[in-house]
């Protein structure tokens, strides 16, 4: 547990950035109908099973249509 509170200063704000990251994604891909590949469901599938920062990484790379 000691070993945990050591290293909370540098994982909070890593935490926090990933959240962040999720909830803009999940906010993106639901206010917008079109994408490069794949459709909403897929890309929220995607974004919540790795949700991680791979998911929405992912998302903005392949799945994002630039408008």
């Amino acid at each position: 547990m000691n070993r945990i509170m050591e290293y909370l200063p540098f994982l909070i704000p890593l935490i926090i950035a990933q959240f962040t990251l999720l909830a803009y994604t999940l906010y993106h891909i639901l206010t917008h109908n079109t994408y490069k590949r794949g459709n909403r469901t897929w890309w929220l599938v995607v974004t919540v099973v790795l949700m991680s920062f791979v998911g929405p990484v992912l998302y903005f790379l392949f799945g994002k249509e630039d408008a």
